[in-house]
């Protein structure tokens, strides 16, 4: 049996792709281990059908050297970056890099940051600021000097990556490794230059889960994304095959990395061959009644997202609850959500509960009246059919999504929901009330012979990766 390793950089427990991309391997003959890193205070063990689940804790990487890489990783075209060496990110015995850990290379910003600190501080938004430009001059900085390699000083946190799992993938010496998003590129491209160095032909297949120049910063500093974008640049070169989750990401890819082949297009799409019979039920959760006008948002909460613009538009809808379906139901931003429901005299109308298992997911939310997707527009938001959308659709719900490009024209073309401004609560408001006014006519959409559902499973999707990992693991004729 051949042995695949996954790597992802979280706890694995509320990513349904990862779990999903595990489980279906597994199904399929392959012997999985699936391996997260997070911030936990032990190493987690369990399974997922027959793949083997092992999170990592991040915290007592820092102790510990990371694996010693080859000196080159090699690129599309022929070019070659340097992984390591001295003055580019070498690493100290401690096993931290040699480099500052706030990435400067040029200290002044940092004093001065300290000494108004000591004397109480700017409010955090000035704070944050005052030290844009110290930010941009380390960019520039350390750009000049080590192109691509920059991030080793920009984000020199991106080793405790490589000094949790390096190891453990050694260990295992897979036949290929599936480096789900862009954290863990380059500690699998590490892993399999080191195998090949020991007589092993390891595969890697990358897993681009967003288009990485359109993303969000996920820390508010101005190294953030310059390091990211070119440790993906360095890496990428290194993959086998790349897998993403649509067909203008794919395009986007191929254009910002001149990859030899088209990605293999695997969709966030939701288990559905063996529905869980003991999943709950939505709406007997928040307490309703069947007449009850119910909508669900479902997914991670943040501004970006727009769950303000629903709570905006309540007071528009009376008599309509709203069930925020989200991983954490205590986080600040949800409680500032809910805040700002009780201002507006809907507070009793908005339900918060728990992720339920994903396998659950489309039965939890059939009894809903609308799915919504309200997000704001921003690039990523514009090119992808997200995992919420396939999964109201197969719960068979009526989608309200604002008119972020790819799912907007989606809906439009299937008949199976509405288009609203984004931001815009008097115009979600009036999509809704045109769903819950015919609802029928919209969930027409999933039935019949031209019902996009069947190839909105991850049946389908687990049958493209697998026929992707035999055909990289196949012997040359």
């Amino acid at each position: 049996m051949r042995r695949v390793v996954m790597l992802v950089d979280n706890a694995v427990d509320c990513d349904s792709r990862v779990q999903k991309a595990a489980r279906s391997a597994a199904d399929a003959g392959w012997d999985v281990t699936l391996i997260g890193c997070a911030h936990v205070d032990a190493e987690r063990r369990w399974r997922i059908g027959q793949a083997e689940v092992r999170v990592l804790p991040l915290s007592s990487a820092r102790a510990l050297p990371p694996v010693t890489a080859p000196a080159v990783v090699s690129h599309p075209g022929g070019g070659v970056s340097a992984v390591s060496g001295p003055g580019v990110g070498s690493v100290s015995a401690s096993g931290r890099d040699a480099g500052p850990r706030d990435g400067s290379g040029l200290r002044g910003g940092s004093g001065l940051r300290a000494r108004l600190v000591a004397r109480g501080g700017l409010p955090l938004r000035a704070a944050r600021l005052a030290r844009r430009p110290v930010e941009h001059a380390q960019v520039r900085y350390w750009r000049a000097r080590l192109r691509d390699g920059a991030w080793r000083r920009l984000e020199p946190g991106l080793w405790d990556y490589e000094r949790a799992a390096g190891p453990v993938v050694d260990e295992l010496r897979p036949d290929l490794i599936h480096a789900h998003d862009f954290r863990m590129l380059g500690v699998a491209a590490r892993a399999v230059e080191r195998a090949r160095a020991a007589g092993r032909d390891t595969k890697l297949v990358w897993d681009a889960h967003e288009w990485l120049p359109g993303a969000r910063p996920r820390r508010d500093n101005a190294r953030w994304l310059p390091a990211h974008l070119g440790y993906v640049r360095e890496y990428v070169g290194a993959a086998d095959a790349v897998v993403t989750v649509s067909d203008t990401l794919a395009d986007l890819l191929v254009r910002d990395h001149a990859l030899p082949e088209r990605p293999t297009v695997v969709l966030n799409a939701p288990v559905t061959a063996t529905p869980d019979e003991d999943a709950p039920d939505l709406r007997e959760r928040c307490g309703l009644p069947p007449d009850t006008p119910l909508l669900v948002y479902s997914g991670a909460m943040a501004a970006q997202r727009g769950v303000d613009t629903v709570v905006e538009a309540l007071p528009l809808l009376p008599g309509v609850h709203l069930a925020l379906v989200v991983a954490d139901p205590a986080a600040p931003y949800v409680r500032q959500v809910v805040a700002r429901a009780a201002r507006l005299g809907v507070g009793d109308r908005v339900h918060v509960l728990p992720y339920v298992p994903h396998r659950q997911l489309v039965a939890f939310l059939a009894t809903a009246d609308v799915g919504l997707i309200p997000l704001h527009h921003w690039p990523n938001h514009e090119i992808a059919l997200i995992t919420k959308f396939f999964e109201y659709a197969h719960a068979r719900l009526p989608i309200v999504v604002s008119d972020v490009r790819t799912m907007a024209e989606t809906v439009r073309a299937t008949g199976q929901g509405e288009v609203f401004r984004a931001r815009d609560a008097a115009d979600l408001a009036r999509a809704v009330r045109a769903v819950l006014a015919d609802p029928a006519r919209y969930r027409a959409a999933y039935e019949g012979e031209d019902s996009p559902l069947p190839g909105w499973t991850w049946e389908a999707q687990a049958e493209r990766l697998d026929t992707l990992y035999r055909r990289l693991l196949t012997p040359n004729r």
